[in-house]
């Protein structure tokens, strides 16, 4: 009686099948005395910001992430909620790892299920350093109409640079046919990124794959760079439900620091850049200074540079703007998410100092910048081809993108501090 597709945004029928038919056979169950164990689902716990612990509070707490997960915390908490109830009753939340009896399921089946059946029909597994012939893999899987994803060392992705070249072109000129439909997006995430390479060194070291795509047609390409985990959960989300697109995500695969709530996250990463008004400090005036960043480690140092300067320069007024999707920066003439010159005035303003933190290569944010009203003023730090096998602290030391380096930006650029 349950609808166990998660992919399923219809929510009527979730509501109709995990919600009101469940609640029906709890009522049968209680008023025949009739013990019930029923399948909640881990889809409840949602990102996990709370926990995954069993306690009865929690269900009131959890934000699941698809209509699903909604519908099997709904019943959670409606069970809870009952005055009449089975002489026994447990809801059991699966992760759908493994299990037992579940060839009914098909594609919802467990990973296990699915790996072991896959190994049994093609006798063996294929693990691939291959970055061309994963792309290669990934582009024939799209053009059937599926979803995927290519995840690939950052250094190493221009291997694919000629392949993201004629796929993008392929895109842009098929989008002009009326009898080709839109294909799913060719998503491509770099996780081993350049400021968390300190293990393997210099040669790991390269963030220029994104310089390549913003060349292409501006219809196609997308480059986003989610701050934390919350906003790389609500990037993926977008990216694998759009279209005809590449889409390019950067973001560090490491534990780190977790800036926004998962409904703050979905926000933020819908308007694609914003003020960080719980970092800043201007309070809705004009700032003495704007503090920019995009990328998950420029972000870490830009809210630590700013720590220092509001204990030592109380008096300093900042205001602090993440980037989440880079084309924000282009002007909206340039590309279909760039802002208005209005709008990126009222961020960046027409003539104080931003000290802008960015994940790859500084010249490319002054590409994207160069019409603004504010660029002369504008003061980048990012990766110089400087690194070594060392410390991740010590990494963004030697390219000057570290929280001391950019409290000196300030401190250089505002004549009142002298």
């Amino acid at each position: 009686g349950a609808r166990t597709d998660t992919t399923e945004f219809d929510y009527s029928i979730h509501q109709h099948l995990n919600v009101a038919y469940s609640q029906k056979i709890w009522n049968y169950c209680s008023s025949n005395n009739i013990p019930l164990v029923y399948a909640s689902s881990a889809a409840t716990y949602g990102a996990g910001e709370f926990g995954y612990a069993d306690n009865h509070e929690l269900p009131f707490k959890l934000q699941p992430l698809n209509p699903y997960g909604i519908s099997k915390n709904e019943f959670d908490k409606w069970a809870l909620q009952q005055t009449s109830f089975p002489p026994f009753w447990a809801g059991l939340k699966f992760f759908n790892v493994y299990g037992p009896n579940e060839y009914h399921k098909g594609r919802m089946a467990s990973v296990i299920w699915h790996s072991f059946n896959q190994i049994k029909k093609d006798g063996r597994v294929m693990e691939m350093l291959s970055e061309h012939q994963c792309e290669g893999w990934l582009e024939g899987y799209i053009l059937t109409g599926r979803h995927g994803l290519f995840n690939c060392y950052e250094a190493f992705i221009h291997i694919i640079d000629s392949m993201f070249n004629q796929h993008a072109k392929w895109l842009k000129v098929t989008a002009g046919l009326p009898w080709r439909k839109k294909l799913p997006s060719l998503n491509i995430l770099l996780a081993s990124h350049v400021w968390r390479q300190d293990h393997n060194g210099f040669t790991h070291q390269d963030p220029g794959f994104i310089d390549h795509v913003v060349n292409k047609k501006a219809s196609v390409v997308r480059v986003y760079l989610p701050p934390d985990a919350n906003c790389l959960l609500s990037v993926m989300d977008h990216c694998f439900r759009s279209r005809h697109y590449v889409n390019v995500i950067v973001a560090g695969k490491h534990p780190a620091p977790q800036w926004l709530s998962m409904e703050e996250a979905v926000v933020h990463c819908t308007k694609g850049i914003g003020i960080w008004e719980w970092a800043s400090n201007d309070e809705g005036t004009e700032p003495d200074v704007v503090m920019g960043c995009a990328g998950d480690v420029p972000t870490l140092e830009t809210l630590a540079a700013v720590s220092i300067l509001r204990e030592k320069l109380p008096e300093l007024k900042i205001r602090v703007v993440n980037v989440v999707d880079l084309m924000k920066l282009q002007p909206e003439i340039e590309h279909p998410h760039g802002l208005s010159d209005k709008d990126f005035d009222a961020l960046f303003t027409k003539n104080k100092p931003v000290i802008f933190a960015f994940h790859a290569y500084p010249w490319l944010i002054h590409r994207l910048t160069y019409r603004r009203t504010n660029h002369a003023n504008i003061h980048v730090r990012g990766y110089k081809e400087e690194g070594t096998i060392t410390t991740p602290g010590d990494m963004t030391v030697m390219n000057q993108l570290d929280r001391w380096d950019l409290v000196q930006d300030v401190i250089d650029r505002l004549p009142q501090l002298d």
